[in-house]
């Protein structure tokens, strides 16, 4: 009798599982549209002895492109970043991922000057910008890149 009573209850607690309504999934925040940004000159950024292109971003972030190796990313108090971290890098091939580091991204590089609100800079297939809150990064190969946000900072 235990048995049926048993059974009975967990019939009817897997059908009002199933009754419910589903919790559909947050729709992931729209991505800033880059490359509608009119372009700055990246030579005013050129940093290293031309080896790279750097600018600062709001919030006091320094955002670099290596010109040798494709590699791009941005260090400093990355805003509601996964995990705490101060890092996120992409190369030309796959998505970029988020880091913690005691070091700056390219330690040689102190206090680029700040890329303009609603613009970008562009070098290769990546093309960084700012709307003067948001700071982003698109690497059109395989359309991955990155969003720094006070609301939520990711990668795609």
């Amino acid at each position: 009798m235990l048995t049926r009573i048993l059974t009975g209850v967990a019939l009817a607690a897997g059908a009002a599982v199933l009754a419910a309504p589903g919790i559909a999934a947050a729709d992931p925040p729209p991505l800033p549209d880059i490359n509608a940004m009119p372009p700055v000159n990246p030579k005013d950024f050129a940093v290293m002895e031309g080896a790279a292109y750097a600018f600062g971003a709001p919030g006091g972030l320094t955002c670099v492109m290596d010109r040798q190796t494709g590699g791009y990313g941005c260090s400093g108090p990355l805003p509601a970043a996964p995990g705490g971290a101060n890092l996120v890098t992409g190369y030309a091939n796959g998505s970029p991922g988020f880091a913690n580091s005691t070091r700056p991204m390219y330690g040689a590089v102190d206090n680029p000057p700040a890329l303009p609100p609603n613009t970008r800079m562009s070098f290769q297939t990546v093309s960084c910008g700012t709307d003067g809150l948001i700071t982003s990064c698109l690497n059109t190969v395989d359309n991955s890149g990155f969003v720094l946000s006070p609301a939520g900072s990711f990668t795609f």
